[in-house]
């Protein structure tokens, strides 16, 4: 129930922001567009006018909307977290679960947004608008949320240990060197050391390498879930409910078919909408402008 709240809120108010945003943009497509496409980019347009009144309200709505999305990143998924952090089990009844799942969230929030802009960035030509320095900053900012994420890691670790609690200390030692060691490992090295390498300006300049540190941040990620749901799951307090999970092939399946339904989503905005706002250059033009005077 939280989570569907949660996830439902968080999506309502991302689709509504990112639709305000577009609403300029789409005018601008109505007005160089005919036929069957005008009249539908003049439907999502809203009567847009590009009147000064129009821009007042757009403006107001826009930050209002920018501010209620930045709570909504840290409240839902702290309420996520809770779900796990309510509960009993080994691994789960932790209280760094909340910033713990946040900082998670913008650390592969920023790996999943420097994965899709490289690319498109290189096949749409838009070097000149997305430079060097705006992917320095993603990956100064990347590098921020993984070092929390990194304490968040030895924060469960020392938890484990210091509790006495054996059935904490049975999932620590198959962290460590049992069961699930190779993945947690793996999870260590995907994203606590190869972000390190951030530290320095050649690697935050080099478009290859945060492509495929991106990459690998992404799948740590989501091992990194693996972990905290199916090995906590396999360590509970009864040992019925001990035992090995591993994915069937329809499991496989849906999992591709979620990617593919994003990638195809993502291709059919890339096709009919512009990757990046016109409304907004047209401001930093003119602010360009203005200080030149």
């Amino acid at each position: 129930m939280w989570d569907f709240f949660a996830v439902a809120t968080y999506g309502t108010v991302s689709l509504v922001f990112w639709y305000v945003g577009l609403v300029p943009d789409l005018a601008t497509m109505r007005d160089r567009s005919t036929g069957l496409r005008a009249r539908v980019y003049g439907v999502l347009a809203l009567g847009w006018r590009g009147s000064a009144r129009h821009w007042e309200r757009h403006q107001t709505a826009y930050l209002l909307l920018a501010g209620l999305a930045t709570t909504l990143v840290v409240s839902v998924h702290t309420v996520v977290s809770f779900d796990f952090a309510v509960a009993q089990l080994p691994g789960w009844h932790a209280t760094v679960l909340p910033p713990y799942f946040v900082a998670g969230a913008i650390f592969s929030g920023f790996a999943m947004v420097l994965t899709l802009l490289i690319p498109v960035r290189v096949w749409l030509g838009l070097r000149a608008l997305v430079t060097d320095r705006h992917l320095d900053y993603c990956a100064r900012l990347m590098l921020t949320a993984g070092l929390v994420v990194a304490y968040g890691y030895a924060a469960e670790l020392f938890f484990a240990w210091y509790s006495g609690d054996p059935h904490e200390r049975d999932l620590l030692a198959s962290h460590l060197h049992g069961r699930s060691a190779p993945l947690f490992w793996l999870i260590i090295g995907l994203n606590v050391v190869l972000p390190q390498s951030l530290w320095w300006r050649a690697a935050r300049r080099s478009t290859v390498w945060l492509f495929l540190l991106s990459i690998a941040i992404n799948l740590g990620m989501w091992l990194e879930r693996w972990l905290i749901v199916i090995s906590s799951l396999e360590h509970g307090f009864l040992p019925t409910t001990g035992g090995a999970y591993w994915p069937t092939f329809w499991d496989w399946l849906t999992l591709a078919g979620t990617l593919g339904f994003f990638a195809f989503f993502m291709l059919l905005f890339l096709r009919f909408v512009p990757a990046i706002a016109m409304s907004e250059l047209r401001e930093l033009v003119a602010e360009r402008r203005r200080r030149g005077a």
